[in-house]
């Protein structure tokens, strides 16, 4: 079994470099592929309130017969609570609907600039932080004027910021802010939702070392210190996104597969999103 790395955040917790994401796993499907996950070798799982699947999440560790200190579970805050008090709320919701006594990290899911003050939320998160039901915080789709107010106006600084990040949006700015300020990147639509798949730069390089286009990009991630948590509910590619770790790309790969950044943002622009579901 591959051996995943570690990445040291910025309070000493260790979070698994490489996830299993549940982002679009529908409820009924979703505690047989975390399952499955569990049983190739994942101890990293990225879910979220918005998904409708943490229950089944849930469900999917206790019923694995992993000790549960040896899985690191992330779940974040829906955009409908990030009133200080709904905020609060809504993390101890999220726990019971997994069934778990902590987290061990909870993130704000988007900054949503245009409705509320993510600073007020951050405060929330804050406190669930010091009460230690969350081992570590973070943000998700943060910009760097967005973490810069942070910086200013509260006390912790966040563990990691989760963003779109693949070949054809790299991401290069929000990266270099994280990494000056200690934070930790982590990538989601790793792979532009199978777009960069058909590519024929990466193609050649997957042909080269008789590797997927899927591993190919994923190891990108990787190489590049990037957190990662692909998603599938086909138990080969779950297999086949986990074996990353015994085989590297040269310099020259990890240049070429940069150089296809075309600022090819697929998701919402994080300034201008305020959806609410």
């Amino acid at each position: 079994m591959s051996t995943v790395p570690n990445i040291l955040l910025n309070n000493s917790v260790e979070i698994p470099q490489l996830g299993f994401g549940v982002f679009q796993i529908k409820p009924e499907e979703t505690k047989a592929a975390t399952l499955e996950a569990l049983k190739v070798g994942y101890r990293h799982i990225d879910t979220a309130e918005m998904y409708g699947n943490e229950r089944e999440v849930g469900q999917a560790v206790r019923d694995s017969g992993i000790d549960r200190a040896q899985v690191f579970i992330t779940s974040k805050l829906n955009n409908g609570f990030h009133a200080h008090d709904g905020a609060l709320a809504a993390f101890a919701r999220s726990l019971e609907a997994m069934e778990l006594d902590y987290l061990d990290l909870f993130l704000i899911h988007w900054p949503l600039p245009g409705i509320g003050d993510y600073v007020e939320t951050w405060k929330a998160l804050e406190e669930i932080y010091g009460s230690g039901r969350a081992k570590a915080i973070g943000v998700s789709n943060f910009q760097p004027h967005h973490l810069e107010r942070l910086a200013r106006e509260t006390t912790v600084v966040p563990a990691v910021n989760q963003i779109e990040i693949h070949p054809y949006f790299t991401q290069e700015d929000v990266r270099a802010f994280d990494r000056e300020h200690g934070i930790a990147t982590e990538a989601w639509s790793p792979i532009a939702q199978g777009e960069v798949l058909d590519d024929p730069t990466i193609g050649r390089i997957a042909g080269r070392l008789d590797r997927t286009a899927a591993q190919v990009t994923l190891r990108w991630h990787v190489q590049r210190g990037d957190i990662v948590f692909p998603k599938s509910v086909t138990p080969s590619r779950i297999a086949e996104n986990f074996a990353l770790f015994d085989f590297e790309l040269t310099d020259d790969d990890m240049r070429e597969i940069s150089g296809l950044h075309r600022n090819g943002r697929r998701g919402p622009n994080p300034d201008e999103f305020n959806w609410i579901p």
